[in-house]
């Protein structure tokens, strides 16, 4: 039998706690804490994100169920529901915003070499947004609408694993197309958006900045057509135009030229018109390039179903703002698990197994690689026959 460390303690050796506590120094967080410090804030968080705790209560409930383990897990001062949200609402939520990115470069690393399913060598990103509503009585702060508050979940998501490389969160008024300005633009790279993105200025600075974009157009863009390819109709394609801009201020803010790509959606008898700067790939692939688009948003729809950002355990800026960066961490801990034990099982899969074993002592890899048998019955020897 193994008698080593609980499973949560093997998920937290997984963290890199040196460069943790570097962050909660560069932002005073344990500045006159006498107890309950930063690192056990973040593992009652992380817990209550694996196992889905409704509440600080639930979660102060189930933690204290387990008093003798809690040692063990490294949370060495008495679990409180008071103190967990008084450390959420006053620990600087940069802590774990930082936190968080680092683990990110971590996860990027790993998963450099892998396919992202496009046959493109260059790094392609997924850029969008997801709002979070809230109630306007409890988060006035997240200013939204007259009746009702929100936050935005801004996400450049790389498709190479499909970790999030930049992460943005603001009230829930501030345009998608402005979160351009606070990207740090990689050369060579793929950014694929949709048409709320569409600012020719920032686009012409991708451009200038040696980036490829591929995004959907307006239905009132201006524009010429200077040169025509031949499309696969059979594709679905039906047009591959070179076009300049011939609206009065569009024309101004990128006066090169761009290309156009008409593609038929079958599936939903849709046509799609998409603009790029890439003369080089393939018609298909520019719609392929689009199409890649929907991982962002599967990865917002499944951080909303397995994680806690929804429905938040503080009213804070700062409680909100925490919870969805120990969110996030936790999302990119498993990525890394998941490559570094080469599990092959889905995030999802991990995530419940994760959830009912936090406190059985079973080694990591063998929990999630292991296909665990309960299909024969056990053999009860002195059963008596019932029957001859």
């Amino acid at each position: 039998m193994y008698t080593g460390k609980l499973v949560f303690t093997q998920l937290m050796d997984h963290l890199p706690w040196d460069t943790f506590h570097r962050y909660v120094k560069r932002y005073n967080g344990n500045h006159k804490v006498k107890s309950f410090f930063c690192a056990e804030q973040y593992r009652c968080m992380v817990f209550a994100q694996l196992t889905c705790r409704e509440s600080l209560r639930d979660t102060e409930t189930c933690l204290r169920a387990q008093q003798p383990r809690l040692y063990h897990m490294g949370i060495k001062s008495s679990v409180s529901r008071n103190t967990l949200a008084n450390a959420n609402g006053v620990r600087n939520w940069r802590i774990y915003a930082d936190f968080a990115q680092h683990l990110i470069r971590k996860a990027r690393l790993l998963y450099r070499d892998d396919d992202n399913g496009l046959d493109i060598p260059d790094t392609v990103y997924a850029l969008d947004s997801s709002t979070i509503d809230l109630c306007l009585n409890l988060f006035p702060w997240a200013h939204f609408r007259r009746t009702k508050s929100a936050v935005k979940l801004h996400t450049l998501l790389d498709l190479r694993g499909y970790i999030p490389a930049f992460i943005h969160i603001s009230d829930g008024k501030l345009h998608d197309v402005n979160v351009l300005d606070r990207l740090v633009l990689e050369p060579g790279a793929f950014y694929v958006m949709d048409r709320a993105y569409l600012d020719f200025a920032r686009l012409y600075r991708l451009h200038q900045s040696l980036c490829f974009f591929v995004l959907r157009t307006k239905k009132n863009t201006q524009y010429r057509r200077t040169d025509s390819r031949k499309v696969d109709r059979s594709t679905g394609l039906v047009c591959d135009q070179t076009i300049k801009l011939t609206g009065a201020k569009s024309m101004k803010d990128f006066p090169e030229s761009l290309r156009l790509v008409k593609y038929r959606d079958k599936e939903r008898d849709k046509t799609l018109i998409f603009i790029t700067n890439n003369f080089y790939l393939p018609a298909i692939t520019i719609a392929d390039l689009y199409r890649s688009r929907w991982h962002v948003e599967l990865f917002f729809k499944w951080i909303k179903q397995h994680l806690r950002i929804k429905s938040f355990y503080g009213t804070s800026e700062n409680a909100v703002k925490s919870q969805i960066w120990i969110a996030v961490s936790v999302y990119v801990l498993i990525a890394i698990i998941k490559k570094r034990l080469e599990v092959e099982r889905s995030f999802h899969t991990i995530l419940q197994i994760l959830s009912l074993t936090l406190f059985e002592k079973i080694p990591l890899n063998q929990l999630l690689t292991t296909e665990l048998d309960f299909s024969s019955d056990p053999v009860y020897r002195n059963q008596l026959k019932l029957f001859d």
